[in-house]
């Protein structure tokens, strides 16, 4: 698609108009030239003598040679307007966000008080599918992924390879990382992995647990992510009855006392201008990762660029050549 940078230059094509009909004639010096019988006589010697602007001042300029001098005219006008060449619209990536995924992987993640459908399930497999679903709507966003029991481990560093870490998410199992808790730890691990980064940083921590375990308390690591100024996620998960399955087939809940530490993981939300949330079965927790995609929403695709190129140089060209050819045909004349 042909563009022009500077449409306005246009309306230089009816200067010439404009100056010929509208302006007076140019006097002499001292008023109106005086009429004299050689004037014919002069007018050739100026055609012979005067160059170029002898050639076109005087009453006998050729209609060609006119007719060139227009189209020079014409074709730096056109060269004034600068026109251009419109590529193809092209989609770019904006700034995207770094999202770092922090999920407990202790032995309690093994409790079966989650289901899909009527199949019961364990929290670990609930965490997976949710945290995987909720990697397919991230697709212009870096992912991060923390590990942690009794230690914490970096598995996946922030990339925009999601297939990678979802394959790290499904691949693993509770007890790797140690029986403990240690929520302190994989929170500073974090923190440490996303410090450097520019882009808008987010950590999501999901657990089932207190912090037992690892060399960094919870207080410590709230202050630590208050300092960043990043914000956290936190989601709690579990039921606070335990199912188990009757002679008849029928699935009992037993009331029991949850480690889950809430008070902390409020905390941590609040101080760091983030959100605690509940999870006590897999409906709810997938709504959970759908309100923090609505509340951080991927980064914007809808923008686009054009590749621009510069054809100015063409009417430019084109009125050197012609200046050219007048020159030779004046040359010619002489």
């Amino acid at each position: 698609m042909i563009n022009f940078a500077f449409p306005y230059a246009f309306l230089l094509l009816f200067a010439p108009l404009i100056i010929r009909h509208f302006f007076p004639n140019v006097k002499g010096l001292h008023g109106d030239a005086l009429k004299i019988p050689f004037i014919e006589d002069l007018q050739k010697i100026t055609l012979k003598s005067g160059g170029i602007w002898g050639s076109y001042l005087g009453k006998k300029a050729s209609q060609a040679s006119l007719f060139l001098l227009y189209l020079l005219y014409i074709s730096l006008v056109f060269a004034a307007a600068r026109p251009q060449w419109i590529g193809e619209a092209l989609p770019v990536r904006s700034q995207s966000r770094d999202i770092m995924l922090i999920m407990d992987i202790s032995n309690s993640m093994l409790e079966p008080d989650f289901a899909i459908g009527r199949q019961r399930i364990n929290r670990l497999i609930a965490a997976k599918k949710t945290a995987s679903d909720f990697l397919d709507k991230r697709a212009n966003d870096r992912v991060g992924l923390i590990l942690f029991g009794t230690r914490a481990y970096l598995q996946a560093p922030l990339t925009y390879d999601k297939a990678s870490v979802k394959d790290i998410l499904w691949n693993m199992d509770a007890g790797m990382a140690g029986n403990s808790t240690s929520i302190g730890d994989a929170l500073g691990l974090a923190l440490k992995n996303l410090k450097s980064e520019k882009n808008d940083k987010v950590i999501i921590l999901l657990t089932d647990g207190e912090n037992n375990d690892g060399s960094l308390s919870m207080q410590d690591a709230i202050s630590l992510a208050e300092d960043e100024n990043i914000k956290i996620y936190t989601i709690g998960v579990g039921n606070e009855s335990a199912f188990i399955d009757s002679i008849f087939g029928i699935q009992l809940g037993i009331a029991r006392n949850s480690a889950l530490d809430e008070k902390s993981l409020k905390e941590l939300a609040q101080k760091t201008k983030g959100r605690y949330f509940r999870a006590k079965d897999t409906q709810s927790l997938q709504q959970i990762y759908n309100e923090i995609d609505k509340l951080e929403p991927s980064a914007n695709t809808n923008q686009y660029v054009r590749e621009t190129k510069e054809l100015f140089y063409i009417p430019l060209c084109a009125a050197l050549l012609l200046l050219f050819i007048i020159l030779l045909r004046e040359k010619k004349n002489d």
